[in-house]
């Protein structure tokens, strides 16, 4: 059956209104297409497993740092003093009010702006570079580690963050130290140096690169053994802690968890944090020793401040350790369980 010319002109006439109105109401390039796509995009994006270790050990590490930055700056105060400096050589409390009368809330979060900076790709970088670490040293997809395949992956994750982020260390020890009253270093007259004036001064008058990674190597050896320790001794406990047939403990089990892994891993390592801040500040006028080598800075540490010279600061370092590495593992998973939640169709992930 064949239709006049009239009706075939009415039908073309229906299919392009109908044509019209479905692309009118779903237009390929429409804003909320092309927004809902990349949403959707960046949802698959970052609860990828490396990804989301990746941010959420940025964010544990700035709520950790932040949460005992005090504590943190009096430590440094502690360690850089050798034989013959007794400005703070007093309790933690009367040095924390020494600290508060002199310099104030801002003496309190003096050089946190830039361990922030440089926490955050140093935690990230760590967090991330462990799950990648770890899925080589997995017997089989999936498996448990050994405590020494952990201890040996989390080594190797502190080697690459703190080679990552070095400079931005020695440069948060420099501002820790700048505005304390020492007398060697004179009284700080005017506005203080920042972030980068301090790293650029640095680069020009103590030998460019080398002067930014000054103590790197005290550095590596202290951090490798720390963080391997920290992973080992957090996973094994969380697993103790964990009840059987569940999958996580609760909150405050991996609060407890954190802790007690920070101060296992702190005191074990602390020496060569001691090593790493004296080395910091070999070159800084009026507070260096002029170390000519590792063995040199323990062989006079030893004969001038005893063994516990190795120990200087430890005791706000242990009182800080707890609610920062507390603070960081229960910030970390909560961060990355949410991020790995945006994945819910379960997908395979890289």
């Amino acid at each position: 059956m064949s239709l006049s010319k009239e009706d075939r002109t009415a039908v073309h006439t229906v299919d392009s209104d109908k044509s019209h109105a479905l692309q009118g109401t779903i237009p390929e390039s429409s804003p909320a297409v092309a927004a809902e796509s990349f949403l959707m995009q960046l949802n698959r994006n970052i609860s990828q497993p490396f990804t989301a270790a990746f941010l959420a050990g940025g964010v544990a590490g700035a709520v950790s740092r932040t949460v005992v930055s005090p504590l943190e700056r009096l430590k440094i105060l502690y360690q850089v003093q050798s034989a013959g400096r007794n400005e703070y050589q007093m309790s933690i409390y009367k040095a924390l009010k020494k600290m508060w009368i002199e310099e104030g809330w801002r003496g309190f979060m003096r050089g946190n702006g830039t361990n922030c900076v440089r926490i955050i790709p140093y935690s990230a970088v760590q967090f991330g570079s462990y799950n990648i670490y770890k899925r080589f040293a997995e017997p089989s997809p999936g498996a448990d580690l050994s405590p020494l395949r952990r201890l040996v992956c989390g080594g190797c994750a502190g080697i690459t963050s703190v080679t990552f982020t070095y400079p931005l260390d020695i440069v948060r020890t420099r501002l820790s130290i700048q505005s304390a009253s020492f007398a060697s270093l004179g009284k700080t007259q005017g506005h203080l140096p920042g972030m980068m004036a301090t790293m650029i001064k640095m680069y020009k008058t103590e030998g460019g690169i080398t002067g930014l990674y000054r103590g790197i190597i005290p550095t590596v050896a202290g951090v490798a053994p720390y963080v391997g320790l920290n992973f080992m001794v957090y996973e094994s406990i969380r697993s103790y802690f964990t009840p059987a047939g569940d999958k996580n403990p609760v909150w405050y089990r991996k609060l407890a968890a954190g802790a007690i892994s920070g101060a296992v891993a702190q005191t074990c390592t602390y020496p060569f944090d001691v090593l790493r801040r004296r080395f910091q500040i070999n070159s800084m006028p009026g507070m260096g020793n002029q170390y000519t080598s590792i063995s040199h800075a323990i062989r006079t540490i030893l004969s001038q401040e005893g063994v516990l010279g190795l120990y200087k600061g430890i005791v706000p370092n242990l009182l800080k350790v707890a609610p920062s590495m507390a603070s960081s593992w229960l910030s970390f998973e909560l961060t990355r369980d949410f991020l790995l939640s945006l994945n819910p169709e379960g997908e395979d992930q890289l």
